[in-house]
Order: C-alpha cells, then structure tokens, then sequence
C-alpha cells in the first residue's frame, strides 16, 4: 500500500449532540492509524452494540479496512466505526492516515492471500481488481461494507 492520505479533523463543540450526526458509520478501505486528543466520540461496532474507544494520550488506533480482511482470509476484520457529534466544551481534534490502495496495475487481482488458504481453510473470498474494489468502496456511501459483501463466496 504505497499512497498514504494525511488528514486532520476538528470537531467543535455541539450545543445539541442528540440532534446531529457526526461521522455515520462505516468501514475503510485499507488500514488507518488515528492519533486523537482527550476528547472522545469515537465509537466500534462489537456485535449490535455500540463501543466507545476511549482516548488514551499519544496511543495510536489502528483500524484494520475492507482490503485488509479480504487478503487475510476473514483472519482480521474490518472495523465498522462511527464518531458521534462533539459534546464537550473542547473541540475534539484527530490526525488521520489512511494508507490507500494504489500503485497496481488495473489487470493485477486481488484475494486472500494463497499462504493463508488450505483444505480446512477455503477461500471465503473471490478475487477483485483494484478498479472493481475502488468502485465498490466509493460507490457504498459511509454505511457499508458493499465490497466484503460483494466478493464473498457463498
């Protein structure tokens, strides 16, 4: 994964968090590494129920993408996460990079990694191009895992 998209967020302080959304809920493309500052708001989906990640001063949070879970066999899986609009008086601030796919050919295709596959261990996933997962990530909105959901095996 060689192009890495850096990105800062602020979240002000919402007078009526209950009446907003902040960041729907969704799942990355690849794997993102968050620094964030006391100020909580971020949340993971474990099972139906909705977790907060507390922040821990200067941890680094890994989420582990769509791409990730589909070369891993289902071994790791993407994170389905959300950040609920700011409610404390500070402004919640976090530093994002996500390492982006790119620099493949077009034709190249992708799926679980061979290593990883066996008798016991079958593929759960069709291979995919990076145009066809591109287009499936960008095309799903924030409220999905259109791309996990399309190349898996049934």
């Amino acid at each position: 994964m060689k192009a890495r998209l850096f990105l800062g967020h602020c979240y002000p302080y919402c007078p009526q968090p209950d009446l907003t959304v902040g960041i729907k809920s969704h799942t990355d493309a690849g794997l993102t590494v968050l620094l964030q500052n006391q100020v909580g708001g971020l949340q993971v989906k474990q099972g139906s129920e909705w977790v907060d990640v507390k922040p821990l001063p200067g941890a680094l949070t890994v989420n582990i993408g769509d791409f990730i879970q589909i070369i891993s066999n289902g071994e790791y899986q993407s994170v389905e996460h959300r950040v609920l609009a700011n409610s404390s008086k500070e402004p919640r601030i976090s530093v994002l990079i996500f390492n982006k796919l790119g620099g493949w050919k077009e034709s190249d295709e992708f799926g679980p990694l061979p290593e990883l596959l066996s008798a016991e261990k079958p593929a759960l996933y069709r291979g995919f191009t990076v145009p066809e997962f591109l287009q499936s990530f960008y095309s799903k909105g924030l409220d999905g895992k259109n791309i996990v959901e399309r190349v898996t095996l049934h």
